[in-house]
């Protein structure tokens, strides 16, 4: 598969030089089940096709099930332990404040764009939200050889610092609401357009998981969205691409039979407990973005300022709809974490019915946005992501994760289409 081949080594992975343009998209909050059912009701007939001629495939993401974490997995082929980010939001170990996990200066790891850039590889990357532009880019030079911008932020693209000026003319769209489906659709239109143009070896699309908060699979607003991915994706196919889609994470009802959120407030919890100051519950789901999901997700981080690890850990784990809750060398162990950044108690929910999540205190919550019963992700329900080709893979072994996708372009393509390519 990678015989005679130029190769490019990074993260302690080898990738194959692509035979053909290779595309990776990271569909925000994409359980399989949307792409299914869309497909089922005949709403994405471009995938059918790329599915009858490639693979159709299950993997896990990275954990947390959250954006930053599993976008930084993808793009590095490699889990949080190894990156570093480990939520958008944590307590800085240095400082001891709470701050975003925005800045390049959390990633502890080069991306596979630089690495290929390097070596001479065009790269192009297209983020919905400019929370991850600075990540997904650091390390490329915007020589000419790269691209790489937000939606959210097109209008403001300049050549020094995104490789390109003005990317709302690629497209000769405006610039769309931040939260609506057209903030990923912008995604698609600028990928297909820079493959047109551009002609980049590697090209990375990653979308906003606004409808999946908002719409469970199969209904009308979510299947007209994957209707509009499936145009996309025809032309992306049409052009000769090798596309790899995954997902950062699922999503799932986060919501009781009233339709009000299914929450345990743990800060309250611990602090009836062993009072205030005492302990720090933080969300690494938090983000600006809390129209979403009101930075309720369904993993935690527990400081302890006193209290005993044990018998924290046994008072958490008996609130109902707990998965998990581990010391931070057992919790960075299992799930693949730097130790260094999490807290001392790492905490999972989700319960029998999926839908439990985590809140800090009742009243530090704004819940105001929620315009729908709140659908969120974080937890070990949220694992399960597509992995789909548009081209006969081989060699792929069964425990595939969503930071194998261009290890999966670059390695994996069968070697009858790589002669005809």
């Amino acid at each position: 598969m990678i015989q005679n081949r130029k190769t490019v080594s990074v993260n302690g992975r080898t990738y194959a030089w692509p035979q053909a343009p290779l595309v990776v998209i990271c569909c925000d909050g994409s359980e399989p089940a949307y792409m299914e059912t869309a497909r089922a009701q005949g709403m994405m007939p471009h995938l059918d096709r790329m599915i009858a001629k490639g693979e159709n495939r299950r993997g896990l993401s990275a954990m947390p099930s959250f954006t930053n974490p599993n976008n930084l997995s993808i793009v590095t082929g490699r889990p949080p332990a190894v990156h570093g980010i480990c939520g958008n939001y944590l307590i800085d170990p240095e400082t001891g404040r709470e701050v975003m996990m925005n800045d390049p200066k959390w990633l502890r790891a080069p991306t596979i764009f630089a690495a290929f850039q390097k070596e001479g590889a065009k790269v192009g990357v297209i983020t919905a939200k400019d929370k991850l532009r600075l990540l997904l880019g650091k390390g490329l030079a915007f020589d000419g050889s790269a691209v790489c911008f937000s939606s959210e932020k097109a209008d403001k693209a300049t050549l020094p610092e995104n490789g390109i000026e003005d990317a709302c003319r690629l497209v000769g769209l405006p610039v769309p609401e931040v939260y609506s489906a057209e903030l990923s659709e912008f995604v698609f239109a600028s990928g297909v357009a820079l493959l047109k143009t551009m002609k980049p070896d590697l090209m990375y699309l990653s979308t906003t998981d606004y409808i999946q908060h908002k719409y469970a699979p199969g209904v009308s607003k979510a299947n007209d969205f994957y209707a509009m991915i499936d145009r996309y994706l025809g032309e992306l196919d049409a052009e000769g691409a090798t596309i790899v889609i995954v997902a950062d994470h699922g999503m799932k009802d986060k919501h009781l039979s009233n339709g009000e959120p299914d929450v345990v407030f743990l800060q309250d919890v611990l602090d009836q407990a062993y009072g205030p100051g005492k302990t720090k519950v933080i969300l690494p789901i938090t983000d600006p973005y809390v129209v979403h999901h009101g930075a309720l997700g369904s993993f935690a981080t527990v400081y302890l300022y006193g209290p005993e690890p044990k018998a924290v850990a046994g008072l958490i784990a008996s609130e109902p709809g707990i998965d998990v809750v581990l010391d931070r060398k057992e919790g960075s162990a299992r799930f693949e974490l730097p130790e260094d950044r999490m807290g001392d108690l790492i905490v999972v929910s989700g319960g029998e019915s999926h839908s439990k999540v985590i809140g800090t205190s009742r009243d530090k919550h704004d819940l105001s946005g929620l315009t729908e019963p709140l659908r969120s992700h974080g937890g070990l329900s949220e694992q399960e992501i597509p992995i789909i080709v548009n081209r006969k893979t081989q060699g792929l072994g069964s425990d595939l994760r969503n930071f194998d996708a261009f290890a999966i372009g670059c390695n994996h393509i069968a070697a009858r289409q790589e002669q005809a390519a």
